[in-house]
């Protein structure tokens, strides 16, 4: 079992797009695509040119998710009775450089999300029990990798009252989206391929 953050990992998922980037993909502005959408192309195509992955920066409250997973994980199972068996990266079927790493699956159908986020969000997320789209987008790519009908979205904060440190909503597959999203994918891993090709070329030009 490959762990997810680890070097072997991080080499797995090299130059692909990965669910928990899709809203970077689709990023878009009043006038076109935003410009997250083009850095992380960037990304990508220096993953791909040097087959070095470009380590993400985190700051002290994605540390804090990461120290907190497990026991976000363990509270769920406790509280919902499921039981969530880790996963690892997991290559869509159709696109070859595309792919998905979810928190866990449950049964045959299954996947789960966690959280741990800053205690302003998680209450946000509490008083409105909706969960951000760019959650949604990465849920959906992820049940589209791994063939799942549903996952689990979890926000866990142990700050708070133990009564309201867990929240879980369940969000179903939704194929028209996810249709969607794939055709944005492919049209983002098109015009990556095209700028690699264009970039090795002034390399031998050079």
């Amino acid at each position: 079992m490959i762990e997810q953050g680890s070097p072997e990992w991080l080499q797995q998922r090299l130059g692909m797009v990965t669910a928990s980037r899709i809203s970077d993909v689709l990023a878009r502005t009043k006038t076109g695509y935003g410009a997250s959408r083009k850095n992380y192309m960037a990304q990508l195509v220096v993953e791909r040119m040097t087959g070095q992955p470009q380590e993400s920066y985190t700051n002290a409250a994605m540390q804090w998710g990461i120290d907190h997973e497990a026991e976000a994980r363990s509270t769920y199972e406790f509280m919902s009775g499921n039981i969530v068996i880790p996963a690892e990266f997991i290559r869509h079927q159709e696109i070859e450089m595309s792919g998905a790493s979810p928190d866990g699956v449950i049964t045959d159908d299954g996947i789960v999300e966690l959280k741990c986020p800053n205690t302003a969000t998680h209450i946000e997320t509490l008083l409105t029990k909706s969960v951000e789209d760019k959650y949604i987008m990465q849920m959906l790519w992820q049940m589209e990798c791994s063939n799942r009908g549903w996952c689990d979205y979890v926000s866990y904060d142990p700050r708070m009252p133990p009564e309201l440190s867990l929240f879980v909503k369940r969000v179903e597959r939704d194929q028209a989206r996810i249709d969607e999203i794939k055709k944005e994918v492919l049209a983002f891993l098109g015009e990556l391929s095209s700028m690699v090709d264009k970039l090795n070329q002034l390399k031998v030009a050079s």
